[in-house]
């Protein structure tokens, strides 16, 4: 049932695009529009009922004008002011919900409703309560709001008529693609999280580092890397302490464990937890993943060693390592489709010498070198 009521019997509203909906016992006619770029979106007659529903699915300022045997009865224009609204994301991981959150604030900001945000259940205390104007749900919550409109900030594969999402989210990248979706001016919009209380979790200067992600082909390959980066990070007056859930992760015959050296803060801790670690940081070393995702967030300097995405594809960092001289950025490629479900993915050199090449050709001297730039390395207090 269409949530919203309109005269004779019309019903209509804003979920997933422009929705309309005819009773029987006329000759109607509906007309759908998008009043920014005055295009008109739909025209055409009916006689028996029917729904109208746009092919557009973000966010457009749809209005929809409808006649009853020859005469024009109603005219409604979106308008979200005071209204109830429903963004959703929680098909997205931790990454994807903090590279989201900060757009639909904006959302709100700016369109003055009564925004419900709908989050992956682990990442609601993460946001629950960072923001008093806004509701945070889970899916399997009890919601008994009836919502005027609602649009799904998600990364949508093979969508190649562009009905769900603006542009290929590969050509943005996640840090924008939820700006575009919502409409808003292309820009990032860092949120704000929970993070536990207690201030630094040591006295010491210390970096979080974290080695694992969705997929391998995230990892940094270099087969010393690691080892060779902690040993320098020590040397330089770091405690160097990993944090990520597991101590050892991977797939098949493909495996890989914590760099030696480290001090093991690894388990399935709560991510607010995570915060506070990352809060009070000298800064953050890890990949195109969630927890440097989640370093931003707090406002601690992101060292991201990726040969895997674009730079443009995450926040803009300036501590951001990539090398152009091999194979890299296939997530970003917008002729090669993402297998989520394959944590292997290489789509140039699968079970080849030049397999994940795009980070074992990443050095240690480059990551080093980047490191030395941030401001106050290895001054001791």
């Amino acid at each position: 049932m269409l949530t919203q009521e309109g005269p004779e019997g019309i019903r209509f509203d804003f979920m997933d695009g422009c929705r309309v909906w005819l009773p029987d016992g006329a000759k109607w006619r509906v007309e759908l529009w998008d009043v920014e770029t005055e295009t008109r979106l739909f025209d055409q007659e009916m006689t028996s009922s029917s729904m109208v529903h746009s092919s557009k699915r973000y966010y457009v300022p749809f209005e929809f004008k409808v006649w009853k045997d020859g005469k024009k009865i109603f005219t409604h224009r979106c308008n979200l002011r005071r209204k109830d609204v429903l963004i959703s994301m929680e098909l997205g991981g931790l990454g994807d919900h903090l590279a989201w959150v900060g757009h639909a604030i904006a959302f709100q900001e700016l369109h003055k409703c009564r925004l419900t945000c709908k989050v992956h259940k682990d990442l609601l205390p993460l946001f629950s309560g960072a923001y008093k104007n806004i509701r945070f749900i889970s899916p399997g919550m009890e919601d008994d709001r009836v919502y005027y409109a609602q649009y799904k900030v998600l990364v949508f594969f093979n969508d190649t008529d562009r009905n769900f999402q603006p542009n290929d989210y590969r050509q943005v990248g996640l840090a924008l693609m939820g700006a575009y979706i919502l409409g808003l001016p292309i820009k990032e919009r860092r949120p704000d999280v929970i993070v536990d209380k207690g201030g630094r979790p040591i006295q010491e200067r210390y970096v979080c580092i974290g080695t694992q992600a969705s997929g391998l082909s995230k990892y940094w390959h270099n087969p010393t890397g690691w080892f060779m980066l902690v040993k320098f990070l020590k040397e330089n007056g770091y405690r160097v302490i990993c944090i990520d859930r597991s101590r050892v992760e991977g797939t098949g015959d493909v495996w890989r464990s914590i760099p030696h050296g480290v001090e093991d803060q690894t388990g399935n801790r709560s991510l607010t937890e995570r915060a506070r670690w990352l809060k009070y940081a000298d800064f953050f070393v890890g990949l195109s993943s969630g927890l440097s995702w989640l370093a931003w967030a707090v406002e601690t300097p992101v060292v991201m060693i990726s040969g895997y995405t674009e730079p443009y594809n995450e926040f803009y960092t300036p501590y951001r390592i990539i090398n152009r001289h091999v194979c890299n950025s296939c997530a970003n490629d917008v002729t090669q489709t993402l297998q989520t479900d394959n944590r292997l993915f290489c789509p140039y050199h699968a079970n080849t010498s030049r397999m994940f090449e795009c980070s074992k050709a990443i050095s240690v001297h480059q990551v080093q070198s980047v490191i030395k730039t941030i401001p106050g390395f290895g001054v001791q207090s």
